[in-house]
């Protein structure tokens, strides 16, 4: 009777201990899926890879989900700031969205690239389509100036002017003139921009070496079409000046783009990205007017991983 004491406090410590592991272990188990799912890039925004210049850029890709990774960056030389997205279109949790903006049963209306990402329940989007009005204010009525192709809908008609990038039912995606589509039936996504400014791997020849230099906002495919690259470069503040059209397009290569087009750019360009705790802020610092503000927008192009 002496001993009994002692060995039933001992089992209740050993049951204890078991219980206590078997906890952890549950608590480490939920972490770990949920940091696997998104990565909390705003915790790694405030620590870019250094580069001399474009030409010396080796990107070290950080994994968000599968099929998504995350890479920031610094160039001394122009000086420049950037962040990009590599996306494996083979992946099968990976969905493209393209919306004009948001719509009422009259007209397109006007959003923020966050709240684009947050309704749409994506994990990452960028503006793409140039348009009619400039403001912060949402919900106003807003005209896209170029295709946009959302689910097999044509939300906007094309601009024989502009080109614009496609996602066909098939599985393919190619940066092509929007005067050489004929017909939407078999495109999926797509979503317009200004001009392409890499193709097979060099500048276009239509680029603008000389262009103004602004914040900019891009994406582009890999030569086996399997890869997409999101890019925004921020300029208008003193940590980067903006790109020009070549230096964007030679960025978009650096990343590993085989063509790539130029989105509207400017006040409008804007990353934004779904963090680990839910929350959606754009990773760049929009300047509509002033810095930190984000502009809203026309028609942009997003990630949704599958459930």
């Amino acid at each position: 009777m002496l001993n009994a004491r002692p060995v039933q406090a001992g089992q209740a410590l050993c049951l204890y201990k078991d219980k206590l592991q078997l906890t952890l272990l549950i608590i480490l188990s939920i972490l770990h899926i949920s940091c696997a799912s998104v990565l909390p890039v705003f915790s790694n925004a405030a620590q870019p890879a250094f580069h001399s210049s474009i030409e010396d850029i080796e990107p070290v890709w950080q994994p968000v989900s599968g099929g998504i990774d995350y890479f920031h960056g610094k160039i001394e030389s122009p000086r420049l700031e950037f962040w990009a997205l590599q996306i494996d279109l083979s992946s099968a949790n990976i969905g493209i969205i393209v919306k004009g903006g948001n719509t009422d049963s009259h007209s397109i209306l006007s959003t923020r690239v966050t709240s684009f990402v947050r309704d749409n329940d994506l994990i990452a989007g960028i503006n793409a389509v140039p348009f009619d009005i400039v403001s912060s204010t949402e919900g106003q009525p807003i005209k896209n100036s170029g295709l946009v192709i959302s689910g097999g809908e044509l939300i906007s008609p094309l601009n024989p002017f502009y080109d614009a990038i496609v996602f066909y039912k098939d599985g393919r995606a190619a940066i092509t003139s929007q005067s050489s589509i004929r017909s939407v039936e078999n495109i999926e996504n797509a979503a317009g921009g200004f001009h392409q400014i890499l193709a097979g791997g060099q500048a276009a020849q239509r680029t603008n070496e000389n262009s103004a230099r602004h914040p900019r906002s891009a994406a582009g495919l890999s030569d086996n079409g399997m890869y997409l690259y999101l890019l925004v470069i921020d300029g208008r503040r003193a940590g980067s000046i903006g790109s020009t059209e070549k230096e964007t397009a030679l960025l978009l290569r650096a990343l590993g783009s085989w063509d790539g087009i130029n989105f509207d750019g400017g006040g409008s360009s804007a990353l934004a990205m779904r963090s680990s705790d839910g929350n959606v802020r754009a990773v760049n610092t929009p300047v509509h007017r002033i810095q930190g503000q984000e502009r809203a927008v026309a028609g942009c192009l997003g990630i949704k991983v599958a459930e």
